[in-house]
This record gives structure tokens, C-alpha cells and sequence, in this order.
């Protein structure tokens, strides 16, 4: 599984990232422009926020970013999947599942919080304006 990371800042000043799943693997980062505006989501998509280049977020390659990431948030969903349609090795329960998977990071650096796929946004939003509201966690 490989990733596009996509940051904006919203007008609290934090930086929201996601993730968007790329399929074809062959794809290079300085054609990431022309997938987003031609192909996904399409219609002539033109991003006004930084992109960063794509990552592997699974398996024997995964960016550091990610390794933190799963470290630091335990998963959460157990189940894998069917083996044979993931194209990653090896596999850990802790992998990323899906790219609308989500992990919440603080101001300061700090994993707060995965998030399943199934997770509502209002769930997501509550823990956003939470920490908004909190200088430091525990």
C-alpha cells in the first residue's frame, strides 16, 4: 500500500493531513498533480495546499512516519483481510487496512489517536476540539 500525504491548515492553525490510496504503484510523485486533477478525485481537481510525495505506509519499505505512527497508536481493527488481495509484506496487525484509516496527531508532534475507517467525523472532530481546548495530554 502506498500513500499520498496531503496537508492543509485549517483556520485553527493545525495541519490535517490524509491519505489517499494509489493504486498503480508505478506512479511517481511528480505525477501526483495530474492524478488528483484528472483521475481522483478528478474534474479538474487542483489542490490549494502543499502535497508531499508518496510513501509506503505498510510492509518491509514503510516510512519511519508510519512505524512511529503505528507504535505509538495501538490498531484498531485485529482483522487483516484476505491476504491475497494485500500487496505488502510482511504483514503486522498493526498495518494501515484502508486509506481513509486516520491518525490524529497534536500540536506538538505527539500521536493522539487512530482511527478505524467506520469512525464517524463527528467522533474525530469532539477529540480535535478536545485537544484544542487542552494544552497537554497525558
Amino acid at each position: 500500500m502506498s500513500a499520498i500525504l496531503i496537508s492543509r491548515e485549517d483556520p485553527a492553525g493545525y495541519q490535517l493531513g490524509h491519505i489517499l490510496r494509489v493504486n498503480d504503484s508505478t506512479e511517481k510523485d511528480h505525477e501526483t498533480l495530474n492524478f488528483l486533477k484528472f483521475v481522483r478525485p478528478g474534474g479538474g481537481f487542483v489542490p490549494k495546499f502543499p502535497i508531499f510525495g508518496k510513501i509506503e505506509v505498510n510492509g518491509e519499505k514503510e516510512h519511519p512516519l508510519y512505524t512511529f505512527l503505528k507504535v505509538s497508536c495501538p490498531f484498531v481493527n485485529p482483522v487483516i483481510g484476505d491476504q491475497t488481495r494485500l500487496h505488502w509484506s510482511p504483514l503486522k496487525v498493526s498495518d494501515v487496512r484502508w486509506n481513509f484509516e486516520k491518525f490524529l496527531v497534536d500540536l506538538n508532534g505527539r500521536p493522539y489517536k487512530r482511527y478505524d475507517l467506520a469512525t464517524p467525523f463527528d467522533v474525530i472532530e469532539d477529540d480535535i476540539l478536545m485537544l484544542q481546548h487542552q494544552k497537554s495530554y497525558v
